[in-house]
Parts: C-alpha cells; sequence; structure tokens
C-alpha cells in the first residue's frame, strides 16, 4: 500500500469505548476510515508505491487512490489517472476482503478501534499475510505458541518492504499499535 511519510495530526481519543461484543466490531468505523485515507494519501495519479513517483507505465508497486496497487491487467483502466469519486469507490471495493478476513479470522469479540486495527494491518499486510499472521493468533489467543513474546511485538514485526526493514512501516505498525491498544488514531 502507499508509503506514508506525513507529519503527525494530533491524537484523537477513540469516542466508542463501550465493552466489545460480537455485534460491536464487524465493520470498520468511520473514524477507521478516516485515519486509513489520511495515511495512504489521495493519489488520483499513478505512483511508485516504493518510491512515491508518479509512472507513466506499469510497474510492480504501482499504485492509485487510496492505496490500491495496480495489477498490471488493470494498467490501462487507471494509467491516465482517476477522479476523487472513483477513489473512493475504489477505496471501499478495496476494504471489504480486508474487513472480511479479519471477521473470518479473529474469534474473539473486538472492541471497535481494535477492529479497526485489525483491518489496518490486514491491508497494509495482504490476506494471506494477515490471516497466517502471529499476530492475529495472539488475538486470538494471547497463550498461543509463536516466535513473538507479546501481540505487540507480532505486530510491529510487520516492518519489512522489499527485504528491507521500513521506516514508514515502523511508523504505521506503531500508531496502528496505538489505535488496538489505546483506542488512539493518531497519524505520525
Amino acid at each position: 500500500m502507499a508509503s506514508a511519510a506525513a507529519a503527525a495530526a494530533p491524537a484523537t481519543e477513540s469516542t466508542n469505548n463501550e465493552e466489545a461484543t460480537s455485534s460491536d466490531a464487524t465493520s470498520l468505523s468511520s473514524e477507521g476510515r478516516q485515519w486509513l485515507k489520511s495515511v495512504e494519501r489521495l493519489r488520483l495519479k499513478p505512483y511508485d508505491d516504493q518510491t512515491g513517483e508518479y509512472i507513466e507505465q506499469w510497474m510492480p508497486g504501482a499504485t492509485i487512490g487510496y492505496g490500491h496497487l495496480i495489477a498490471q491487467q488493470e494498467w490501462s483502466i487507471y494509467q491516465n489517472g482517476i477522479t476523487s469519486d472513483q477513489a473512493d469507490q475504489i477505496f471501499e471495493d478495496d476494504l471489504a476482503p480486508f474487513v472480511n478476513i479479519v471477521n473470518r479470522v479473529i474469534d474473539v469479540p473486538l472492541k471497535p478501534h481494535q477492529f479497526d486495527a485489525a483491518v489496518m494491518l490486514a491491508y497494509n499486510a495482504g490476506i494471506s499475510g494477515f490471516s497466517t499472521s502471529s499476530a492475529a493468533k495472539l488475538i486470538n489467543d494471547p497463550n498461543t505458541e509463536t516466535p513473538y513474546s507479546s501481540l505487540e511485538d507480532a505486530w510491529k514485526a510487520w516492518n519489512i518492504s522489499q527485504g528491507k526493514v521500513n521506516q514508514g512501516l515502523i511508523n504505521r505498525r506503531s500508531a496502528e499499535w496505538e489505535m488496538f491498544s489505546k483506542g488512539v488514531y493518531e497519524r505520525w
């Protein structure tokens, strides 16, 4: 997804602090949507996800809208850019599988801010990555055996891009962890 090296925005506390029930957190909250959009940043022209540079031909990591990775077969659709309305629709379409995977994989009740953070991790790590992750396993059972000593460590381990530790992902994981553990929706 889009690399997000942006200036810090003020933290906001989640307004929904009720105890989780199985029906509380099955969809992304409006606060979660806004957070993800602000992190991914709207880009109406195709760009390289790694560098943020605009591109004129398809390449791995070609991205548009709010972090939509452009498949090679989609290039002709997106090569000349999109409108903000199209970006919003693509974003909603892209979100659905990640909301669904969190609902399928996580079998314990989550508070809305926890669900939001899990969707953020899935959106960035991918469906397969999230569904088999130590983070998902530890959300379901904090005592499960994983290579990590805590859920926080497992969460923050998703900091590699193209084989290298990436500062943008370190920042993103820290912000997601604050969301999951404290209900704080903060950008870095």
